[in-house]
This record gives C-alpha cells, sequence and structure tokens, in this order.
C-alpha cells in the first residue's frame, strides 16, 4: 500500500509572457487554493515559478485553468512544466520574489484605469475618493514607474511611498485585488497633486489643486499636467483664441492636436464611432483613435483644432488624474505632448517649469517620479481592424514574437531604427522588445532621448548584444551611434527593413513580394528612394521593381515644398513645356529660373523614385498643398479629397516597363489622363481618388507579373487607409495573400523590427544585381 506522499505529484511550472504587475500570482494563489494543492509561486527575472503539489487529476485541471483563464491583462507566451518527486509541502503561499537569472519576463504597459477602481473614485463613501492615483492589479503605471526587474514595489518609484497599514493590508490580502499591486496607495501614504505657477509657486494642494486647474482651463489658459508617462498641454478645445495660444507658443502651425473628451457619449457626439473604434477607445491601452467627425463636430470645436482635417485623434480619460480632470470640466480639451518642437516629453516637474515655462500659464504636477516618458499610441482602423501610427502607451514595450521557423543567430541584437519617428529594439532569442516611440533625432535634445532609451533597454534585460543593426543612410544619428558601441554593425537598407518588419510580424517565410513606399530613404545607388519592390527569397532580397525616378529640386527643400516636387515631376515629363501645368502663382519667375538651373544640371536636385513624393506632387499640381506646414500633409489632404470622391472612371494607368531586369512604374501615362481630366475641369476629388486608384492596380499588375502568391504592403504610404484598402481588395481579387502591419507602424516606427529581422536573415541590403531573377519578371503572369 502505497503512503499519501507516494500519491502526491509535484510540477514546477514556469510561466512566461506578460505575468508581472498583472494579479498573476494571486490568481494562482486563489486558484491553488480552490483545487486543494500545495506549492508556491514566486516572481523572477524570467517570469512566474510556481511549484504545485497534490492529486495529478488536480494538478492537470490547475495546468488547463491557468492557460485558459488567465487575469484579464496577462499574456502567456509560454508554460514549461517539470515534474519532480514530492516534498509535502502543507499549504500554498506567495515566496518572495528571485532576482538572479536571464531577464527575459514582458514588461507589462501602463493601463487605463479598470471599472472597478473608476467606481471607487467617483463613491463618495470609499476611502479613496477623488484621489487621482487610485490603481490595483487591473490597472495603472507599469511601464513607466519600473526601474529594473523583477516587477516590485522596492524596484519602481513608488518605493518613495511607504504603504499606510490599510494599504498594506490590502496588499498582503490574497482575496483583494490590491494583492501585490506594486502602485497601491491612498491619500494617506501615496502621491499627491500641486498646482505650481511658472516660478514654482504653490498655489494650491490636493483635491483644491484639480479644481483651480480645471478653473483656469474654463478661463481660456493653458495647463501643463503631469500625467502618467509625461506632461500634457491642456486647453479648452471648444475656444479658438486659447487653441490658437497654444498654437502660436508651441511653434506648431497646422499639425492637428489630439483631443480628450469626458465621455464615449460625448466622443458620439462629435465623431463616426464604430463598435470596435468604441472598444479600442475603453480599452486597457485606452489609444489616441483617429475619427471621422461629424457636422456637429465641426461645429463645436475650435477650428484650430485640426485645420482642413475631416478626422478627428481622440481618446478618454485613462488615469484616474485624467477621469477627475475631464468630469470637473465636462467638455473636449486639447491634450498635446508637453514638449517644444522636435523635443522628447518632460516627465519632471523642475524641468518642465524649465523647458515648459514660455508655453504654460499653470503646472498641475505631482510628486510620483516618472521613470521613462512614454507618449500615447496612435491607431486608425484599415481594413477592419487597427494600424498604428504611433505606438507607445498601452502597447510598449510588449514584444513581438519571430516565428519558431524563422533563423536565431546572431541571439542578442540592438536595432537602432531610423531618423524619423524613431524606435529602438531589443532581440533576445526569438523575442523582440520594442521600445515606446521616441520620435525624431533632430535636435540635441531627442538625441539624447534616443540614447538613454537605448540604456534603459540594454540596462533592464541586462542584455549586450552582438550585433546592432541600423539604417543604410550613412548621416542618421541613428547610425552614428551604431558605430560608437563597438559591435558589430549591419547597415540595413530602409525599404528592405519595411518589408521585413511586416514579415516578421506575420512570420512569413520567404518566398515574399514586398513593396517598401514612403516618402524619403537611403538608396543603394545615392537617389531617394520610396517607391521600391523586393522579391525576397531565402538566398536573397531583389529589387525587382521601383517607380521611374525624376528629380527633387532642392533635395530637402523639395519634401517641405510640394510645388518644388511638382516642378521636377513635370520637368522629367516634358521638359520645360510641361511647366505651364503648375498651378498658376506656384513660383516666381526668379524661383522657376533657378529650380530649372537645378533639374537640368542636377545641382542639389537628387534624383527620387518615392511614391510619398509622387503624392506630393499631385496634391501641389491641384493645388491642394503647395508648401507643407508639417510631414505629410499634402498627402493626407490628397486622401481626404479623394476619400469625396464616389464613381470617379477608371484609375490612372502606371505603365510598366522593364529596364536592366526591373519592372519600372512609369507615372508618364498617370500624368497624362491626370492632365487631361484637369483641362475638362473634373474635381480635385475625382481625380485625387482616380490617382490612389491607380497605385492600386500598378501593385497588382506588378504582383501579377512576378507571381508570388505573398504580397506585403509596408512604409508609410500604407498608412493611408484608402490606398491601403483599395490595395488589400485588388490583390484578394486576383488571388493574393496580402498582409498589412497590426504589431508596429507601417511608417518608420517599425524600422527597428524589420532590421533585426534582416540580420536574422542575413538580407540586409537589396542585390544590386538582378540579372539572376530576370525568368522572374518577362510575361510572368497569374
Amino acid at each position: 500500500m502505497r503512503t499519501a506522499t507516494e500519491r502526491l505529484t509535484r510540477w514546477r511550472l514556469h510561466v512566461e509572457g506578460a505575468v508581472q504587475g498583472v494579479g498573476f500570482r494571486p490568481f494562482v494563489y486563489r486558484l491553488a487554493h480552490e483545487l486543494g494543492l500545495n506549492g508556491e509561486v514566486r516572481n523572477d527575472p524570467a517570469g512566474v515559478t510556481i511549484e504545485v503539489e497534490g492529486d495529478p487529476e488536480r494538478l492537470a485541471c490547475f495546468r488547463k485553468r491557468l492557460e485558459q483563464q488567465p487575469p484579464p491583462a496577462a499574456r502567456i507566451r509560454r508554460i514549461t512544466c517539470t515534474e519532480l518527486p514530492p516534498c509535502g509541502y502543507r499549504t500554498f503561499t506567495i515566496a518572495a520574489s528571485h532576482s538572479e537569472g536571464e531577464r527575459q519576463v514582458f514588461l507589462l504597459p501602463d493601463l487605463a484605469t479598470c471599472p472597478d477602481c473608476l467606481r471607487e473614485l467617483f463613491d463618495p463613501n470609499d476611502r479613496r475618493y477623488r484621489y487621482p492615483f487610485i490603481n490595483c492589479t487591473n490597472c495603472g503605471p507599469r511601464f513607466t514607474i519600473i526601474e529594473r526587474l523583477p516587477y516590485d514595489r522596492p524596484n519602481t518609484t513608488m518605493r518613495h511611498f511607504r504603504m499606510c497599514a490599510r494599504c498594506r493590508a490590502e496588499y498582503e490580502d490574497p482575496q483583494n485585488r490590491r494583492f501585490h499591486a506594486q502602485p497601491n496607495a491612498c491619500p494617506d501614504c501615496g502621491p499627491h497633486l500641486a498646482l505650481w505657477d511658472r516660478k514654482g509657486n504653490v498655489l494650491a494642494e490636493r483635491d483644491e489643486a484639480l479644481r483651480r486647474a480645471a478653473e483656469a482651463i474654463c478661463e481660456g489658459r493653458i495647463v501643463a499636467v503631469k500625467g502618467l508617462g509625461g506632461f500634457h498641454l491642456i486647453v479648452d478645445a471648444r475656444n479658438e483664441a486659447a487653441v490658437r495660444a497654444l498654437r502660436l507658443r508651441k511653434g506648431r502651425e497646422a499639425k492637428p492636436f489630439a483631443l480628450m473628451y469626458p465621455s464615449l457619449a460625448a466622443v458620439r457626439a462629435h465623431a463616426c464611432v464604430s463598435e470596435a473604434e468604441a472598444a479600442l477607445l475603453t480599452s486597457p491601452a485606452a489609444p489616441i483613435v483617429l475619427l471621422r467627425r461629424t457636422e456637429a463636430g465641426r461645429a463645436a470645436l475650435a477650428p484650430s483644432v485640426a485645420p482642413g482635417n475631416p478626422y478627428l485623434g481622440i481618446m478618454l480619460p485613462y488615469t484616474p488624474l485624467h477621469h477627475l480632470l475631464l468630469a470637473e470640466l465636462g467638455f473636449p480639451v486639447v491634450a498635446t505632448s508637453g514638449n517644444r518642437s522636435e523635443e522628447p516629453i518632460c516627465i519632471d516637474e523642475r524641468e518642465a517649469l524649465v523647458r515648459l515655462r514660455d508655453l504654460a500659464d499653470l503646472f498641475l504636477v505631482h510628486d510620483r517620479p516618472i521613470a521613462r516618458y512614454c507618449d500615447d499610441s496612435v491607431v486608425r482602423f484599415i481594413d477592419g481592424q487597427p494600424v498604428f501610427l504611433r505606438r507607445a502607451r498601452g502597447y510598449a514595450p510588449l514584444p513581438v514574437e519571430l516565428a519558431d521557423d524563422w533563423p536565431a543567430h546572431p541571439e542578442q541584437v540592438l536595432a537602432v531604427g531610423g531618423h524619423l519617428k524613431n524606435t529602438v529594439a531589443l532581440a533576445s532569442g526569438r523575442t523582440v522588445w520594442i521600445s515606446q516611440h521616441i520620435g525624431d533625432l533632430e535636435t540635441a535634445e531627442a538625441r539624447a532621448a534616443f540614447v538613454r532609451v537605448i540604456d534603459d533597454f540594454t540596462h533592464l534585460y541586462e542584455r549586450t548584444p552582438d550585433a546592432v543593426a541600423c539604417d543604410a543612410h550613412p548621416d542618421y544619428a541613428s547610425t552614428h551611434h551604431a558605430h560608437r558601441l563597438g559591435r558589430p554593425v549591419a547597415p540595413v537598407q530602409h525599404h528592405l527593413a519595411h518589408v521585413w518588419a511586416c514579415m516578421a510580424e506575420h512570420g512569413l517565410r520567404p518566398p515574399v513580394l514586398g513593396f517598401g513606399w514612403d516618402g524619403t530613404g537611403y538608396g543603394p545607388d545615392g537617389a531617394v528612394w520610396g517607391g521600391e519592390c523586393f522579391l525576397v527569397t531565402t538566398e536573397r532580397a531583389v529589387r525587382i521593381a521601383h517607380l521611374r525616378p525624376f528629380r527633387l529640386p532642392g533635395g530637402e527643400a523639395a519634401v517641405r515644398e510640394p510645388r518644388r516636387t511638382a516642378l521636377g515631376l513635370l520637368h522629367a515629363w516634358k521638359g520645360e513645356a510641361a511647366l505651364m501645368h503648375l498651378p498658376p502663382g506656384a513660383f516666381t519667375e526668379t524661383e522657376v529660373r533657378l529650380l530649372l538651373q537645378m533639374v537640368t544640371r542636377g545641382l542639389n536636385a537628387p534624383w527620387t523614385t518615392s511614391i510619398g513624393r509622387l503624392f506630393d506632387a499631385v496634391a501641389a499640381l491641384l493645388g491642394l498643398c503647395l508648401r507643407n506646414r508639417f510631414e505629410g500633409e499634402a498627402a493626407m489632404l490628397l486622401e481626404f479629397a479623394a476619400e469625396e470622391a464616389e464613381a470617379s472612371g477608371p484609375p490612372y494607368p502606371l505603365a510598366l516597363q522593364e529596364q536592366d531586369g526591373r519592372l519600372v512604374l512609369d507615372w508618364a501615362p498617370l500624368l497624362e489622363a491626370l492632365e487631361a481630366d484637369r483641362l475638362q475641369g473634373r474635381s480635385p476629388a475625382v481625380i485625387a481618388r482616380r490617382f490612389h486608384e491607380g497605385l492600386a492596380a500598378a501593385i497588382v499588375a506588378v504582383a501579377r507579373r512576378i507571381g508570388c502568391p505573398t504580397v506585403v504592403l509596408s512604409g508609410g504610404c500604407f498608412q493611408n487607409r484608402l490606398l491601403t484598402e483599395t490595395s488589400l481588395r485588388l490583390l484578394r481579387a486576383a488571388g493574393f495573400h496580402p498582409y498589412i502591419h497590426r504589431q508596429v507602424s507601417p511608417g518608420d516606427g517599425g524600422l527597428a523590427l524589420g532590421q533585426v529581422a534582416a540580420l536574422r536573415w542575413g538580407l540586409t541590403m537589396p542585390d544590386p544585381v538582378n540579372h539572376p531573377f530576370r525568368s522572374h519578371v518577362p510575361g510572368r503572369t497569374r
């Protein structure tokens, strides 16, 4: 007869993924007690370790429920089970965390206030009534307060606040939802608000500070509010004078401002909101969502909020502080990043007094330190699902997992991204951690922030990269930093990195036909690329097709002035005679003479194959935008115009020509048709629509010619909803299997992931010799 100990089975389960800071250990504790199992659970640098002992059938039930019923915010990546000899545990406990070992745990993003905390926040009978820092294991700060792993209170910025007896009792009670909630606090022991003037003088504290800040906003003043991942600059979105003042002080002429609304009902009053969009707005990530505004929204908001834009970037309150402030106000506010143009967001109140003094009238601050800045995420729905325009709060630093059948070497890779909309990535094995949005590296402050994020990531995960991947552009600040790190450096061509990023998201193995369409990227031939198509196989990546080149008079100046791009395109079309097609008043005679010298002599007028620049040129030819007031304005206005047209006629044609083993998309027939429509008085909306449909048809034409069934669409041009959805529809109808981005941005924010993927496959640059693949081009159809 067997003894009681011999009937027991002991398992050691190691759980990897986003399992710290989500109430995972309390969940395990309660589950074990419910099933009558003994053992212990603890955090470690790679996840959560569980030792559980009991009847084998109950153990099987335990594991099944562990996998199928985890806490809402948890993301289980893998569970490893090892059977061990029984040791006679007498109860189940939560043990002290282990800090030794390889850092593999998924850091959880900051999570929006959960319904339970929100209910308590507005309950006069609750001890946390109107407390701006209420949280539990299901919500609150994570990424912006952690300083090192594992995720325990002493390793966060909350270590500065000693819990009172009541909070400590909650923290130690396994039946309480604040059990081991690391930011747990209350009005007696936690952080507090204060309202400062520009000199740092305290005008009010605690709830009075919030009420007076709300009064100031109602009066039309600009208030800098320290939130979760940094400061917002907040003004009344209905007050045109206040919004104009913010634009003037921030030096932001026309780029749309983000809005925060007090409730979903208030959003619905001003914008069209689908059920999927509403679900995302109210999700734990709570990003900014681009929504089409209604006439009521147009009438109610200040014109300067989003001039000329049919869309509004809207978010809901996602911290208790924002909930209280918006409830006090009862109307939408502009909530834009607390920074000067091209600088990182302020996260420290003393620093804000210096950097934001000329921007804000008052400062609503608190004394909980922010470990790292994290901007608001921005998404728009394309093809029925969200696509990132900016990936940050609510999502970063959750990783992307590379496919199991992908190459795994080198094991440790740092990817430093590009120059604009920068993010960085750190890869270990098949896990790629992706940083929050860093931004454009145009200023010394932005470049310093970029270096801090890299140091922060390598410190958190205790990784020393074996190799560094960067953009192939030799003059990017990110490229320079990569070479200063003293590790082998792998330059990755910009548009090929876009394609690899989309492949990495979906775990696609070659062969893949990838379109990398954007505004600007370094080409190995010295041209400005941006209308590229690659055939990626397991052995090489071939630039199989591209847009017909034309010159950009003034180089970077042409990026800022679409009128210059239009001139370069027209000159490449029919020489000086074509300049008659320029919009009246686009240039002075002196300007035209100077620019003609540039394009005819090739002086400061690089060749470009960029689809983004083609968008600019067409927008200028239609008189929609002669000068960009912010990046991408011309392309946005062209998209908005196209959305207004319905039946528009056949797509404008782009001819496919073979040159040196490559396909060239010739825009000349497109220009011929476009100018014919203009002469006939067709509306800019119809012309813009036919232009979009022509580009989508060209994608299908290239895909048919190459004959590769798997197609990916990447690059900033595919943030354009109309272009992307039209391309997907036509590709599917033609029998192809198209993919777009879902986990990172199609724009430059996704480059770091693509750089990692390219390095893993050893295909970082397009093959300069295309003749081995000539058989893939002529006469190949589906």
